[in-house]
């Protein structure tokens, strides 16, 4: 007998439907073919004993079990739910009324139990454009697999379930999420905000800025100013996500199984801070079999490094081409995808080895030649791609011990939004164009061209500093947010001299300054 259920392969952020077609004649022999990696070749052990454990006796039987189309690689372990049902069918144990209907995914424990699995989402997606009626997945994945519409979708506990659903012996209610609801009650939630920040004003501002355009920036400062305390409140003045933005940043996570059980969407902006040990695949992504790297979870949200000179050299590197591209092509022997990775980086670091060159308070121990060393572990490549750059000193005393809390977040937010409203009516006509940071060297010219006094400033800068031609379009678009913020249509000679205001590291006597 020849039966066919449906389920699907994810590579990248889209999923492709895999057709498995089950044949059953008189043998003992199992038979298994369309490129399956090892986890699906080892699947018909688990499904063996999955069904003997929920009471029904595995099929004797020579089968056959073709996944279509052949030349797309399976991976992975969501592949043992429908290879199950399709084999019990064949046996004669499920009615094949239903199956042409339905795509399943889910990983079968030893004692029937369904598992979650990674990329429900985009499953889900992939089932609705093929007009599925309804979906089954573990019930730890359903919440994910419902936010999208036009499609029942099921959470399952065990096969037993599965199998009396559908044999149509229980009656059970596809799972709705009301996505609105969900998404716009959790987005001004935060654990951490700005009010908690003592002093630092000229830093805060700097962040305003760079969340208002969406600028990469980097701190340094000794150990104990707050680098690290501000970086991680960033999210709490950032815009909130688009519900657009939202399903893309939530197919990301649910591709790489990042996603919490109950989870529907991800509401708002990721921040990621990996440890300076990440290796140079973790960061961008790939591996054995294709998963979303620390670049690609960052995507719409804010990527986090802190004591940048203590990551590897060549993990910083593969950044520039994210950076400048905000997107990643991975491509291996045995595929390519291409994630999205359209995030605000942002990095802390000490002056020196030991921390305090610079600092009034503390005698600072390194040598001009270890300072020097220290600062040449970031390429001038990649400092080129940082729009602002910090420097801060410790507190002082009098403001760290002030009870008076400082500005809240929600206050900065709301002129941070302004801003943006700003950058979107202007973009409004240019695709994938959303804040000042994306802005090409066209736009430049047409909506950041400064008058002639500020010309005359920017070129005295760039003198003195040789400044490369990528920071010169930096100055001006950081230029353009300062104007945005000021609700000034053009950029005048103050928000010039504020933006290069914000290029410290472009300063070449790190190691002879107050020696």
């Amino acid at each position: 007998m020849l039966v066919k259920t449906f389920c699907a392969a994810v590579m990248g952020l889209e999923a492709t439907t895999i057709t498995i077609e089950v044949n059953m004649t008189r043998g003992v022999m199992f038979h298994l073919s369309g490129l399956a990696d090892t986890a699906v070749k080892e699947s018909y052990d688990r499904i063996r004993a999955a069904i003997s454990n929920i009471g029904f006796k595995a099929p004797t039987a020579e089968i056959t079990i073709n996944l279509s189309p052949a030349d797309i690689r399976k991976e992975g372990s969501g592949y043992d739910l429908p290879l199950a049902v399709g084999i019990l069918a064949a046996h004669g144990k499920i009615g094949a009324d239903m199956l042409e209907q339905t795509m399943l995914i889910g990983e079968l424990g030893l004692d029937g139990k369904l598992k979650p699995v990674s990329g429900a989402l985009p499953v889900a997606i992939r089932a609705r454009k093929e007009q599925f009626k309804r979906l089954i997945v573990p019930r730890e994945n359903v919440r994910e697999a419902a936010v999208v519409n036009n499609l029942d979708v099921y959470g399952m506990d065990n096969l037993a379930d599965v199998i009396s659903f559908l044999n149509g012996n229980d009656s059970y209610e596809p799972t709705i999420v009301d996505t609105r609801r969900e998404f716009y009650e959790q987005q001004y939630s935060f654990d951490l905000d700005f009010a908690d920040v003592k002093g630092q004003e000229s830093v805060k501002r700097a962040l305003e800025v760079a969340a208002a355009g969406g600028h990469n920036i980097i701190m340094i400062g000794p150990p104990g100013a707050g680098k690290s305390m501000m970086a991680k409140r960033l999210p709490s003045i950032l815009p909130p996500l688009s519900l657009a933005e939202s399903l893309e940043t939530t197919q990301i996570h649910s591709v790489a199984g990042k996603l919490s059980s109950g989870t529907s969407l991800i509401s708002q902006r990721p921040f990621r801070s990996p440890h300076h040990t990440v290796s140079q695949v973790a960061m961008t992504g790939g591996g054995n079999h294709a998963v979303p790297g620390e670049v690609s979870m960052a995507h719409n949200g804010v990527l986090f490094l802190d004591e940048l000179p203590e990551f590897n050299k060549s993990t910083l590197e593969v950044l520039r081409q994210p950076l400048e591209d905000r997107k990643i092509t991975i491509a291996r022997a045995k595929y390519t995808v291409e994630y999205p990775c359209s995030f605000m980086f942002v990095a802390s670091m000490n002056p020196c080895p030991c921390g305090y060159y610079g600092d009034p308070t503390h005698h600072c121990v390194c040598t001009p030649g270890q300072i020097q060393r220290y600062m040449n572990k970031i390429s001038g490549p990649l400092l080129d791609r940082i729009d602002l750059q910090i420097e801060l000193q410790n507190v002082p005393f009098a403001q760290l011990s002030t009870m008076k809390p400082g500005e809240p977040s929600e206050k900065i937010r709301e002129r941070v939004i302004k801003a943006r409203q700003i950058q979107e009516a202007r973009f409004k006509d240019f695709k994938g164009i959303h804040c000042n940071a994306q802005m090409t060297e066209r736009m430049l010219h047409l909506f950041a061209e400064p008058d002639e006094a500020s010309m005359d400033m920017l070129r005295m800068a760039m003198e003195r500093l040789k400044l490369s031609a990528r920071a010169y379009s930096r100055i001006l678009k950081v230029a353009r947010t300062i104007a945005d913020l000021d609700n000034s249509e053009n950029v005048q000679s103050q928000h010039i001299a504020e933006a290069i205001g914000y290029r410290n590291l472009d300063r070449g006597d790190w190691a002879e300054r107050g020696i």
